[in-house]
């Protein structure tokens, strides 16, 4: 029932376009736009960058696994998952979920100078 951080390692980079850096204590998986999720591998837990709404509903659906993480963070959304207490397909669908709010946004693209200067 478990996932073990090697695995959890696996799962996140396996996502479209994930890069991993150090983040502090952690390791940290990131989109081009920004970070998803954090691991640390000696407590054995991800944080997952959620929304207030999907932080709400991993906390409600599986309650032994994901609790907001302590603080702002927690109350922006940042999510604890414990590795030891979550299964594989859950851990799946919740990287999903937070990597896909990490994405670059569809259809935005660089701001023209041009339409900036205003035309006499």
């Amino acid at each position: 029932m478990t996932v073990d951080t090697a695995r959890a390692r696996d799962l996140a980079l396996s996502l479209a376009s994930v890069s991993e850096a150090p983040h502090f204590q952690r390791i940290a998986f990131r989109t081009p736009r920004k970070i998803f999720a954090t691991l640390d591998g000696v407590a054995r837990d991800l944080n997952l960058m959620f929304d207030p709404d999907l932080r709400d509903f991993y906390c409600e659906q599986a309650p032994e696994a994901f609790t907001p993480v302590p603080g702002g963070w927690g109350r922006m959304g940042a999510t604890r998952c414990d590795l030891e207490a979550v299964d594989e397909a859950t851990l799946m669908s919740a990287l999903i979920a937070a990597h896909q709010l990490a994405a670059p946004k569809a259809g935005r693209s660089a701001p023209r100078l041009a339409a900036k200067i205003p035309r006499g």
